[in-house]
Order: structure tokens, then sequence, then C-alpha cells
């Protein structure tokens, strides 16, 4: 499992940078970017917040940070569909 989230990381991380680049080098060309790296952040922060609430036990503090960290990735989620529908409209 450790080599898998650190996988994800690595890739999506790339992912990410190089995806944010691009659409800061030509904002009105690749605005259809802003969607995509905000599903990808969601994706890190869902399975980041999924992990660390299965590993937390009965540790009361850990299981409130994943809760959060699956908050904010649902979060992202909504507004990377926002950001898709407002874009491609």
């Amino acid at each position: 499992m450790d080599f898998f989230l650190d996988f994800l990381h690595i890739t999506v991380g790339i992912l990410i940078v190089i995806l944010a680049v691009f659409s800061f080098l030509n904002p009105d060309r690749n605005l259809v970017l802003f969607p995509v790296i905000f599903m990808l952040a969601a994706i890190l922060n869902l399975v980041n917040g999924w992990v660390k609430i299965k590993r937390s036990g009965r540790d009361r503090k850990k299981q409130l940070s994943g809760a959060g960290l699956l908050l904010f990735g649902i979060s992202l989620v909504l507004l990377s569909a926002i950001s898709a529908l407002s874009i491609w409209r």
C-alpha cells in the first residue's frame, strides 16, 4: 500500500505541475486544464483521507484529520465540476 501511495503522489504531482505550467503559459487556450487539475488534486485528497482513516485505528484525532481530507477532496470534486460546467458550456 505504501508503494501505491508513493507512486500516486509522484505521478499525480508531476501531472499537476505540468498541467499547471501549460495552463498558466497560455490561459485562454488551455482553460480546459483547470477542471483536470482540480480533479487530480481531489483524487489525491480523497485517497489520502481514506488511507488516513483506515490506518487510524481508534485514534480520534487521525480519524478527524482523514475526514477533513475527505471533505476537502469532495469540495475539490465539486469545484472541478463547477469549473468544467462553466468552461465547457
